[in-house]
């Protein structure tokens, strides 16, 4: 078993003990942290992530989900990124849910037991860890300048994956794996830069889409394209 697998056997086993002395079933831990990998990077409910983890024989509830999820934060294993709400004039109602990441991704790719050779044949799947792994390094960068990062989503559907928050000044960014999906991402940041209350909160310092290969340059409508090997604090 690869070293990453190993250590998600023992916090399901033992390291999860740790937290706070509780006795959890091992079997529902691992099933529980299969089903948040199966929905990285989205705003998964307790309730189907509680169905995704039943299964032989077992049921597990929508209580004893958000046990395990409270222990698993609190191990670090995972790291949930809150809504963004702040000064907007949109009338739409706001999601409010969390979307679900690991604190790594590869601990993604290793509770679904992902190849390199399964991730290729399985794009929808690699661009949610991608997106994942593009918000763990965008929290990074943004906590070493007291920034927080958040994402944003609404009733209309309209979604940003991130927003960079210090305070004084905001940027938002989609992450694509994809150069195709440039155009759709830069028009979904510009009707969201349009909800905000820019006499509040400014104008926003950046609007990016963060893509996994090619060049970095700005589009005429002024959005950033910008190579994951591109970002830095």
């Amino acid at each position: 078993m690869p070293l990453t697998g190993e250590y998600l056997n023992r916090i399901a086993r033992t390291d999860i003990l740790s937290v706070d002395g509780v006795r959890r079933n091992p079997e529902q831990v691992a099933a529980v942290i299969q089903s948040v990998a199966r929905n990285v990077a989205t705003q998964a409910s307790l309730a189907s992530i509680a169905a995704d983890a039943s299964g032989h024989g077992t049921k597990v509830t929508d209580e004893t989900v958000g046990n395990y999820l409270a222990a698993l934060r609190r191990l670090m294993v995972i790291e949930d990124l809150p809504a963004w709400n702040t000064h907007l004039r949109s009338r739409h109602r706001l999601r409010t849910s969390p979307t679900r990441h690991f604190a790594d991704p590869s601990l993604a790719v290793a509770a679904l037991g992902a190849t390199r050779d399964t991730l290729r044949a399985d794009l929808k799947t690699l661009g949610f860890l991608f997106k994942s792994l593009v918000l763990r390094d965008l929290r990074v960068y943004a906590q070493s300048f007291g920034g927080q990062l958040f994402h944003y989503r609404d009733e209309s559907g309209l979604e940003v994956d991130a927003v960079v928050d210090v305070g004084t000044s905001w940027g938002a960014f989609e992450v694509k794996l994809g150069v195709g999906q440039i155009d759709a991402a830069a028009d979904s940041l510009s009707r969201f830069a349009e909800r905000v209350d820019t006499s509040a909160r400014g104008e926003p310092a950046v609007l990016g889409v963060i893509v996994a290969t090619g060049y970095g340059f700005v589009r005429a409508d002024g959005i950033h394209v910008i190579p994951i090997g591109a970002l830095g604090p």
